[in-house]
């Protein structure tokens, strides 16, 4: 065996995460998968803790045993973990691996919660701060991601053809949405009052108006918010999104509109929200079309 002392660990380790990352860099891939992928690959190095040279597929089989033996990381957590294995060894390594001693895990199906109309009403209702409001009224009435919303220049909204240019969502893909007259009236009062000023144009600025909002300043909008308004389901602010689509189902949109409306590359990402959806509302149980039984 190799024996390695923690600096000579540390600096080779450094070395291929420079290299993974201007390999993912290369590939496309977004800053947040990049981010993810670092993490999965740095974990598997330190849990390893042996030249790299010499890992394979025991190693990376060991790995995700342990993660999920250890109970913290949940199944889909396990599945990005073994992604980004595979692209370490395949592209950054450039080795053959036999992938099928490497099985991704049986992706768990939990529903997400979801707001009835009722309840976004309230939480919009009890949220006084006009930016705060606006960037509530989009997540819903877009269907906009948290990330889409902090991206979003002023010149994205469209009130003439009451749509919101999305700039590179998920998969870098633009796209274009629906803007709600109601959100539009909302964005003008915002407007009015705080006519945000930034040289790139961002539509809601941080605190010191420097840049953008972030991401985790917009989480707690909604958690303020939610909290304020009573909601106990366990939602974040993603939540709005997924009502956005339940209701637009549920008004009779069509799937392949709400498909498109969302950003999703594949149909199987939107037919979630048919187990959403109160599908039901108006079928009549064929057991009630039988006049005599019992």
């Amino acid at each position: 065996m190799i024996e390695m002392n923690h600096h000579d660990t540390a600096n080779e380790i450094n070395r291929y995460l420079e290299k993974l990352s201007i390999d993912m860099q290369l590939h496309g891939y977004t800053v947040n998968t990049q981010r993810i992928y670092n993490r999965s690959v740095c974990r598997f190095l330190e849990f390893c803790n042996k030249p790299v040279a010499t890992l394979g597929e025991a190693d990376a089989r060991a790995f995700l045993l342990h993660l999920k033996q250890s109970g913290s990381v949940c199944t889909n957590s396990i599945n990005t973990y073994h992604g980004g294995l595979r692209f370490f060894f395949a592209i950054t390594l450039n080795r053959t691996m036999n992938y099928l001693q490497m099985p991704r895990f049986k992706r768990t199906k939990a529903l997400p919660e979801i707001l009835s109309r009722d309840e976004i009403n309230i939480l919009l209702s009890t949220c006084s701060n006009l930016k705060h409001k606006a960037i509530l009224m989009l997540a819903y009435g877009s269907g906009l991601r948290v990330s889409e919303i902090c991206s979003l220049k002023i010149c994205d909204i469209d009130s003439t053809s009451m749509r919101v240019f999305v700039r590179k969502g998920k998969g870098e893909k633009d796209r274009y949405t629906i803007l709600s007259q109601e959100c539009l009236y909302t964005l003008r009062e915002y407007w009015k009052a705080h006519k945000p000023k930034h040289p790139e144009g961002w539509l809601f600025l941080g605190i010191r108006g420097m840049t953008r909002i972030v991401n985790d300043t917009a989480r707690k909008v909604f958690e303020k918010c939610a909290t304020k308004a009573g909601i106990t389901k366990n939602v974040s602010i993603h939540t709005l999104r997924h009502c956005f689509a339940t209701h637009l189902l549920e008004d009779g949109v069509d799937i392949f509109v709400i498909k498109e409306l969302l950003g999703h590359a594949s149909l199987n990402s939107t037919t979630v929200y048919l187990h959403l959806a109160n599908v039901s509302a108006g079928v009549t149980s064929p057991i009630d079309n039988i006049q005599n039984y019992g």
